[in-house]
């Protein structure tokens, strides 16, 4: 059996540097390519609500450790972090002037996905896993020379316009057929009871500002309610109502850091028929008001941009 080989300094070394020049300053730094950011972070960031968009977190130097329930997500020069759906947790991030914490974000594809999971499929490449909506895997000498690429190309607007996207798409493949990957195709191909969750998560996504009940989402995912109640936990540690306005004040905190919208805009934005009833509920979730949040986002978050992935980005 022939075990992946980890990833050698070398490699590491070449990576932070280009990094380094293409994320200059503090903060989410654009690319080229509209689903690829660059993040630099020159100090440490305390445990803080987030939820992920699908996508692929590739941390070249610096540390960030993800809480959901009982498990921990270390991602760094080490470990990349990969997520198949959306998931709330929290997160917090090791990082210095001295050592600064330097990051890509790729968010997923779908259609590049889909192709490479047709193609797999195609070549027999079938492996039966549990699907994992979230996992860390570790670093391997062949992911690494594909990242090595792809940011020397990126370093070059003319390369990474026109090599840029086929590098992803090996990025894609590495993760896909990596040591996690058949979980991680499980997830995205909608299979078992997996599937009927995401069903559900993407309805709360694409309608979270509407009247949603547990009774509508255990019908459009084809559960009974005690089933539907047990397999969305699962899948997210949280219950769907938890998950609904985890999703809406996600959403409401994004329009305000980056429409500067009032809070009582926001929240009826978002489905909140009530300002103090979100006010209270805001707080509770990121221990400050909406008026303090929005000034935290900013200063930490290099505003206007917070980011794909700090901060939700929906994906319609």
């Amino acid at each position: 059996m022939n075990l992946p080989q980890p990833m050698a300094s070398d490699v590491e070394q070449r990576m932070i540097a280009r990094l380094s020049a293409l994320a200059p300053v503090e903060g989410y730094n654009l690319s080229a390519l509209p689903d690829v950011r660059f993040l630099r972070s020159n100090r440490p960031l305390s445990r803080t609500p987030v939820l992920y968009e699908p996508g692929i977190v590739i941390v070249c130097q610096g540390r960030k450790r993800g809480f959901l329930g009982d498990d921990i997500y270390v991602y760094d020069a080490q470990h990349y972090l990969a997520v198949a759906v959306p998931v709330p947790f929290t997160m917090e991030t090791d990082a210095s002037a001295e050592q600064p914490m330097l990051a890509i974000y790729l968010r997923l594809d779908f259609q590049v996905v889909a192709d490479l999971l047709l193609q797999l499929e195609e070549m027999h490449c079938v492996v039966d896993a549990a699907p994992k909506g979230l996992f860390s895997t570790a670093m391997d000498a062949r992911m690494g020379e594909s990242v090595v690429r792809f940011l020397e190309a990126m370093s070059s607007p003319l390369e990474a316009c026109l090599l840029g996207p086929a590098l992803i798409r090996e990025i894609y493949f590495r993760v896909l057929t990596g040591e996690q990957g058949a979980s991680m195709r499980a997830a995205l191909t909608n299979k078992g009871q997996f599937g009927k969750v995401a069903t559900a998560l993407r309805r709360i996504h694409r309608c979270y500002s509407e009247d949603l009940s547990v009774e509508l989402l255990a019908r459009e995912a084809n559960m009974s309610i005690p089933s539907f109640h047990a397999h969305f936990k699962s899948v997210t540690n949280t219950s769907p109502m938890q998950y609904l306005k985890s999703t809406r004040l996600h959403q409401a905190r994004l329009l305000m850091v980056r429409n500067d919208m009032p809070a009582a805009t926001a929240s009826n934005r978002v489905g909140y028929e009530s300002p103090s009833h979100f006010g209270r509920e805001f707080k509770r979730l990121f221990g400050r008001t909406p008026v303090q949040e929005v000034q935290w986002m900013k200063r930490t978050f290099a505003y206007p941009d917070p980011g794909p992935s700090e901060l939700y980005v929906s994906s319609h």
